[in-house]
């Protein structure tokens, strides 16, 4: 306490226009004080090649025979152009739509001292009842919608600590993702507001480029699940509309889609630095496209979806299942060869192998196949221990060169696992999935403010005596969902309670060390450094899309509600109808 007074005293300036900590202490929780100014862009985009020191050794050596990167080899490589990954990994000052920061806003971005961030949350309500949890999760999605509402209504995206807002597409991201969370939750209020924008604001000719891929999983997905939840045709309309616009994208050469659209233009092309697409990006389309001609009786949609799988299942160059993570638009061949990753830009492509085999009726072979085949590979090639506590953990493998790195993004594989064991699939899929839910649970538990960073190394030396290490540029957190995803699905099936104590554990950090007194939560830049976590001035509408959402459900005692027999997700948490199993 003294500490911190003393140096809110030494810091403390007329100019900052903010009170010392002990002038605005907290009487009840959800008090963070932090500087209402701007702090640096961090846009959730498509992918550039360019160097950038917040993402750690995507790109290893040219070695062929099989190596391990141990944690303080390598220094060199860090200094080596490296693959920026995508959907939030990476701040990517080519995609603000603001200008980057001057000097004097970074110097701005400093962050404050949280005032008693221990308290926002009082730390023994963590026995209460499934319904206390459940109303604390609605308390949470309340306080972010808030901030969203008062500061950016119809945007993209909530800045909360500056009380403005980001815009990437203008579609109103966030406004969108939130609407099927609104709904399970049974927040009529705000979901009537939400509504009344779609129909009346909502309007996709405009002449703006749109990533493909996260239009889709999040607007696409997020108007098809709200329709299937309410049966209101106004979300089905939206979606048909922007579907119709989104088909560009599919004419190229090789029928592997660009990854940009201009909506409005009715033309597409591919990233400016590249004629390549991602891997991820071209195959976590197909539940959302496939649904949209089952809905519509359309079949151009899953027709081009579909076609996309079926080259890429033949296509050569994969390493027992493990798929290289660019693919080109003109040539549909991979590039980027020998580079296997579950992480960024290749990671959603494992997932939806199974999701579309299972939306399908289990009746598509080749999608069972290949499925099948990318965890054998996974368990033969990316799969470790630590040497400490034995911890499981998948890594990386760079021309045969293994490397002990893992984004947090790659949490999503214990829940896809679960979900194939589920699904008839065998059973050490579903042992692999435990021991991978504890080690995310880890990544966690073993940082000073209880959330994960964004990349962690782990040490396969025992004599080291700790298993996770992080780099000092891979310590921030966005708010990311991939663990209480997982968390969700293992207590679904397992019924273990102590998956829902993991994800208590995840709410009250996220309250502790994320949430903004006036609305809003932001992603923050160490999660190492509980004094001083240092906000980002950005909340990510996958926190209300995704992040609430397997939150809600994973605290839920009503099994039937998304019954995972049911439905299947998309990976923006937007629940999609399982199809009737074709006749035999």
């Amino acid at each position: 306490m003294w500490v911190q007074m003393l140096f809110q005293i030494l810091w403390w300036s007329p100019e900052n226009q903010t009170s010392p900590f002990w002038l605005n202490h907290p009487l009840s929780s959800s008090c963070l004080f932090y500087p209402q100014k701007k702090t640096f862009p961090n846009k959730r985009g498509p992918p550039s090649l360019q160097k950038d020191g917040n993402i750690s050794d995507t790109v290893g050596g040219e070695k062929q025979e099989q190596d391990v990167v141990q944690d303080g080899e390598g220094e060199e490589e860090d200094k080596e152009k490296k693959i920026v990954s995508w959907r939030g990994a990476m701040i990517e000052a080519d995609q603000a739509t603001e200008p980057p920061p001057s000097a004097d806003e970074k110097e701005a971005a400093v962050p404050r001292v949280p005032a008693n961030p221990a308290n926002t949350v009082p730390l023994e309500v963590s026995t209460g009842t499934t319904v206390d949890r459940l109303e604390a999760v609605r308390d949470a999605f309340r306080h972010a919608w808030k901030g969203y509402k008062d500061y950016a209504w119809g945007h993209d995206e909530l800045k909360p600590i500056s009380k403005s807002f980001g815009e990437w597409f203008g579609l109103g991201l966030t406004l969108i993702d939130s609407l099927d969370t609104m709904w399970i939750m049974g927040l009529k209020e705000e979901f009537a507001e939400a509504k009344n924008w779609v129909e009346k604001e909502l309007s996709f000719n405009k002449n703006v480029d749109v990533n493909l891929f996260e239009t889709t999983i999040r607007v696409l997905g997020g108007l098809l699940s709200t329709f299937h939840l309410t049966g209101d045709q106004l979300f089905l309309d939206k979606a048909k509309d922007l579907g119709s616009k989104l088909m560009p994208a599919f004419k190229t050469p090789s029928k592997i889609p660009f990854s940009d659209v201009n909506i409005g233009k009715g033309t597409a092309h591919p990233p400016r630095w590249t004629s390549d697409s991602t891997l991820a990006e071209v195959t976590s389309i197909q539940l959302e496209f496939r649904e949209l001609s089952r809905l519509t009786q359309d079949p151009q949609y899953q027709e081009v979806a579909n076609e996309v799988m079926r080259l890429v299942h033949k296509l050569p160059g994969k390493h027992d299942g493990l798929v290289p993570m660019f693919i080109n638009t003109n040539s549909g061949q991979f590039t980027h060869k020998g580079v296997f990753t579950l992480g960024a830009r290749a990671d959603s492509y494992y997932e939806y192998l199974l999701k579309q085999w299972i939306q399908g009726g289990k009746a598509e072979d080749d999608l069972l196949e290949d499925y099948l085949q990318a965890v054998e590979g996974v368990k033969k090639h990316l799969v470790r221990q630590t040497g400490a506590s034995r911890l499981t953990f998948v890594g990386e493998l760079s021309h045969n060169r293994f490397n002990p790195k893992m984004d947090h993004l790659v949490c999503f594989l214990p829940g896809t696992l679960a979900l194939g064991a589920h699904n008839g699939l065998p059973g050490d899929h579903m042992d692999l999935a435990v021991e991978l839910t504890e080690t995310c649970h880890q990544m966690y538990k073993q940082m000073e403010t209880g959330l994960s960073p964004e990349i962690v190394h782990f040490s396969l030396q025992a004599s080291d005596g700790r298993d996770v290490v992080v780099k000092p540029a891979d310590r921030h957190n966005l708010l990311r969902p991939e663990t209480v995803e997982s968390l969700f699905y293992m207590y679904r099936f397992t019924k273990e309670t102590k998956y829902r104590d993991w994800g208590w554990d995840i709410l009250q950090s996220f309250n502790n060390y994320t949430k903004v007194s006036d609305g809003g939560y932001t992603s923050i830049n160490n999660v190492r450094d509980p004094v001083n976590p240092g906000p980002r001035d950005k909340m990510e509408s996958f926190f209300l899309g995704e992040t609430l959402k397997y939150m809600y459900l994973l605290f839920s005692d009503d099994m039937e509600l998304l019954s995972l027999d049911k439905y299947i997700f998309n990976t923006e948490a937007h629940p999609l109808p399982i199809w009737p199993s074709p006749p035999k």
